[in-house]
């Protein structure tokens, strides 16, 4: 099976830039990142399929010589799923610019507030035992002391 670097490439620089644009705020960047990871994934799906052969109809060629049809029928799965996707997030970009005037996700402000309260809570069970211990907070009995 022959592969062709120059695809490789195209495919490893698409689903590059992809993944740098979707970690931004704004939501087109992250929508151009998602439709250029999608693209470069596709790309990679029909370079791993090898060489192009006969219709994989039954009767019409020997069976050596038809394509294979499963990187197609899952470039054509991708290609509705990023459809999908980039309709939802259009209309998120929308409804942020009609909103605030762009299109950058803020933080979550209960999100915050639920991080502060979890880092003051020392207390609670969901606190590290070990970290109590380091800090003299807490005695620990360990399985010398159990026994007696």
């Amino acid at each position: 099976m022959n592969v062709s670097l120059v695809l490789v490439a195209t495919c490893g620089v698409l689903v590059g830039t992809g993944v740098f644009l979707m970690l931004e705020r704004s939501l087109t960047r992250v929508l151009v990142g998602l439709v250029l990871l999608s693209n470069g994934v596709n790309l990679g799906f029909m370079v791993s399929a090898g060489e192009p052969g006969e219709p994989p109809i039954y009767g019409s060629a020997p069976t050596a010589a038809m394509a294979d049809p499963l990187p197609q029928a899952l470039v054509l799965t991708a290609i509705v799923i990023t459809l999908g996707t980039t309709a939802f997030l259009l209309a998120m970009a929308h409804r942020s610019w009609q909103l605030h005037g762009h299109d950058e996700v803020q933080d979550d402000v209960e999100d915050a507030s639920i991080r502060r309260l979890a880092d003051a809570d020392e207390t609670s069970q969901g606190y590290d035992l070990d970290d109590r211990d380091q800090h003299g907070d807490h005695t620990t009995t360990g399985p010398e002391e159990d026994r007696g």
